[in-house]
């Protein structure tokens, strides 16, 4: 018998990869830690960069705030306002890395 799929949700998902690209988690602890294949989390990982929280999303494809109670919206706004500090970050990062490594290469 076919063992079933672990759905996500969207909050899962961030805060699988906030532990990843903040925290510093190896993909290969975390995977085995959730029991999640590298391939799916790689793939959250470049949703997430391509279309930010309206990948994880579906309520998304109305229209963002579309017939939301204002609690709602607030809450939706400050998620966005997270990822937006999670994205940024984690541009940091790559941008410290790669001069690190240019920095490297010319010694």
């Amino acid at each position: 018998m076919k063992k079933q799929r672990k759905h996500y949700t969207p909050e899962e998902k961030v805060a699988i990869l906030r532990r990843h690209l903040l925290d510093t988690e190896p993909v290969s602890k975390l995977c085995d830690e959730i029991g999640l294949k590298r391939t799916v989390l790689y793939r959250w990982q470049k949703e997430f960069f391509e279309n930010g929280a309206a990948a994880f999303d579906p309520e998304e494809a109305n229209g963002p705030d579309r017939g939301l109670r204002p609690a709602m919206v607030r809450e939706d706004r400050d998620q966005r306002r997270a990822v937006y500090r999670v994205a940024q970050h984690h541009r940091q990062q790559v941008l410290r890395l790669a001069g690190t490594l240019r920095q490297g290469e010319r010694a």
